[in-house]
C-alpha cells in the first residue's frame, strides 16, 4: 500500500466524504429551498463560497480526531484489526502526530474565518471539537458511555453546524420578515430532526462497535458498556434505542402524512423502518465479532440512507 493510499485509509475517507456529503445535503436540499430568494445576499449569510470552506473545516477536523484516535490505539489495534493498521506499519507515529496538528490547525484557522463571517459561535465549537476528539482518544474513549456520548454529539454536531452558522444572519436580518422568521423556525424543525438521528444511530453503532472490539478493549483495560455491564446489558441498551429511533420516524412519518409527503413516508419505510427493524434482530443473534461488524456495517447504510432522505424532502419544499 502506498503512503498516499495509507493516508486516506488512516483519515477514514469514506467517513469523511459522508460528513461533507451530509452538510452540503442539508445546505442545498433544506436551507436554500426554504430560505426566501434574496436574503443571502446579507453579509451575514452563509453563503455557498462559506459553506464550502466550513464542509472542509469540518472534514480537516475530523480526519485530524481519526488519526488521532488511531496513534492512541496502537496496542488495542494490534489486537482487535492487525490486518487494518496504518500507523507504525506504513506511516510512523511522528509523521501521524504532525498530520494531526496540520490539520486540526487548518480546520480551526477555516473554521475561524467562516466564524468571523457568519457567527462566531461555529470558531469556539470547532475548536472545542477538535479538543474532545483529543481527549476522547486519550481518556474518554475507555470510559463507560462517555466515549459513546461525545463521538454522537459530534456526529449530530455535523448538521447542527450550519443552523448555527446561519443564527446570526437571521437575528441580524433588518428588516427580519414573517417569511425569514417561518424559513428560521422550519430550517431548526429539519436540523433538530437529522440531528436527532444522527445522534442516536452513531450512539447505537458506538455499542456495537465496543461489543465487536471487546478483546482488545479487555486486554488494555478499557471499561467499556459489553465490559462493565456485560454483553446481554449493552445488547439491550442497543434495542431500546432501536426501539426508540424506529418509533420517533414512525411519529415523524404520521406527522406528514397530512401534507401528502408521500414518497418521504414510502421511502422511510422501505429504506430506514425495515432495515432497522433487521439490525435489531440481528443484534439480538449476533456471537462474536464478525456478527458485531457486520451489524456495524448494516448500520453505516442506514445512515446514509437516512441523510439521503432529504433528496426525498427537497421535493416537498
Amino acid at each position: 500500500m502506498g503512503v498516499i493510499l495509507a493516508f486516506f485509509k488512516l483519515i477514514r475517507w469514506p467517513n469523511v466524504l459522508f460528513i461533507a456529503m451530509s452538510q452540503l445535503l442539508f445546505y442545498f436540499c433544506i436551507i436554500t429551498p426554504l430560505v426566501p430568494i434574496g436574503y443571502f445576499s446579507f453579509y451575514h449569510a452563509l453563503t455557498p463560497s462559506l459553506l464550502y470552506l466550513l464542509v472542509a473545516a469540518s472534514c480537516l477536523i475530523a480526519a485530524a480526531g481519526y488519526i488521532i484516535n488511531d496513534y492512541f490505539d496502537i496496542n488495542i489495534d494490534q489486537v482487535n484489526k492487525p490486518d487494518k493498521m496504518v500507523i507504525e506499519k506504513i506511516i510512523n507515529r511522528r509523521t501521524a502526530i504532525l498530520l494531526h496538528f496540520i490539520l486540526t490547525t487548518a480546520g480551526v484557522l477555516i473554521s475561524i474565518y467562516v466564524g468571523w463571517h457568519t457567527n462566531l459561535l461555529v470558531a469556539f465549537a470547532n475548536i472545542a471539537c477538535s479538543l474532545l476528539l483529543w481527549f476522547y482518544s486519550t481518556t474518554f474513549k475507555k470510559k463507560l458511555l462517555s466515549g459513546n456520548i461525545i463521538i454522537s454529539l459530534l456526529t449530530s454536531w455535523t448538521i447542527i453546524v450550519l443552523y448555527v452558522a446561519l443564527h446570526n444572519f437571521y437575528t441580524h436580518s433588518t428588516p427580519a420578515s414573517a417569511a425569514l422568521l417561518e424559513s428560521v423556525k422550519r430550517i431548526y424543525k429539519f436540523g433538530a430532526l437529522y440531528a436527532g438521528f444522527a445522534f442516536i444511530i452513531s450512539l447505537i453503532r458506538e455499542v456495537i462497535k465496543d461489543m465487536e472490539d471487546m478483546e482488545g478493549d479487555a486486554r488494555y483495560n478499557c471499561n467499556t458498556m459489553p465490559l462493565a455491564w456485560g454483553v446481554p446489558a449493552a445488547k439491550v441498551f442497543v434495542g431500546v434505542w432501536l426501539v426508540v429511533l424506529v418509533g420517533a420516524i414512525l411519529l415523524v412519518l404520521f406527522y406528514v402524512l397530512h401534507f401528502g409527503w408521500w414518497w418521504s413516508i414510502v421511502y422511510s419505510m422501505l429504506f430506514l423502518i425495515v432495515p432497522l427493524i433487521y439490525i435489531f434482530r440481528q443484534v439480538y443473534n449476533a456471537q462474536n465479532s464478525h456478527h458485531y461488524h457486520a451489524t456495524s456495517s448494516n448500520i453505516k447504510w442506514v445512515m446514509l440512507l437516512g441523510i439521503l432522505s432529504m433528496l426525498i424532502i427537497r421535493l416537498y419544499l
